[in-house]
């Protein structure tokens, strides 16, 4: 059956990212992804050219700053979806579903879902797991709901895993891990991440899939590529996994500046006259400006 590779509009959808998985060979063709967890971050990742704009269950450590991404809550992952769908027009907008939210059942979980759709604007949601998630992913197809999976690495897994670390090493691992990315396609996921797992297994993954695969930490034959926006511009407070590379300090920029503003409050230069009202004179217009709570 063939498929519509686009609205006409340049919007990015899912069938267009299926028929990519052919071109990827071609580095122009390569899908590009990013986290994003708000408004105006969204605009500009989508304004630059991202196709893919992942509301990323990292929004805990990288946002909201807990440990792991376990704590984050269906709340507050709508919270940000609904942000980041605001400031999208063009990239494809997926959800992570948080931890919990599609643990106690196919039912439960297949709501939650819905609601990352009907109330977050997502227009596709993510799951971590493979061949355990099998019935999970045939559901929510089912449901019409477009699922990104996720193998390799799975951070909802950390307890399990003992720790963040490369996973499909040794032969056995890989032959698991196979297994599970085979799974997750046959389910009827749409693509699928593939996280901290070694160059070679990717690429035979990659090979083997007929849907696109995404890497993260999972060397350049993949499908496409995805970072955490926060390790990109250099605002990760803490240490940075080996695959992320900075393309920016934007944490070292921020800091000058308002140490910048801290000196010059302390100073008395800021504000100046010339940004200050005086009696008698009447207030230009001004554009509306953000009020501190």
């Amino acid at each position: 059956m063939s498929v519509v590779a686009n609205t006409g509009n340049g919007k990015i959808t899912v069938p267009e990212l299926l028929q990519r998985k052919s071109l990827a060979a071609d580095s122009s063709k390569k899908i590009i992804s990013l986290t994003a967890y708000d408004y105006p971050t969204a605009r500009l990742a989508d304004e630059a050219g991202v196709e893919v704009i992942l509301v990323g269950d990292s929004l805990a450590m990288v946002v909201l700053g807990h440990e792991s991404t376990l704590p984050v809550t269906v709340e507050e992952m709508l919270h940000h979806t609904r942000a980041v769908r605001r400031g999208t027009r063009r990239a494809l907008v997926v959800a992570d579903m948080p931890y919990g939210s599609y643990h106690a059942g196919i039912d439960e979980s297949v709501r939650n879902a819905v609601r990352f759709v009907k109330e977050g604007g997502a227009e596709a949601v993510k799951v971590e797991g493979g061949e355990r998630r099998l019935e999970l992913i045939a559901r929510l197809t089912e449901a019409e709901i477009p699922v990104m999976g996720h193998v390799g690495l799975t951070p909802q897994s950390v307890n399990a895993l003992g720790g963040y670390r490369v996973q499909g090493k040794t032969t056995d691992a890989a032959e698991r891990l196979l297994r599970d990315a085979r799974a997750v396609e046959a389910a009827g996921a749409f693509a699928v991440v593939l996280e901290a797992v070694p160059r070679e297994l990717a690429a035979q993954i990659t090979r083997d899939l007929r849907i696109p695969t995404i890497g993260i930490g999972a060397g350049p034959d993949c499908d496409g590529q995805i970072l955490v926006l926060h390790d990109l511009l250099g605002l990760t407070l803490s240490s940075t996994p080996k695959f992320a590379r900075q393309y920016a300090n934007v944490g070292e920029v921020i800091s000058k500046a308002m140490r910048e503003y801290c000196e010059d409050v302390r100073s008395g230069g800021f504000p100046s006259d010339a940004e200050s009202y005086h009696s008698g004179q009447p207030a230009k217009p001004q554009k509306p400006v953000h009020v501190a709570c």
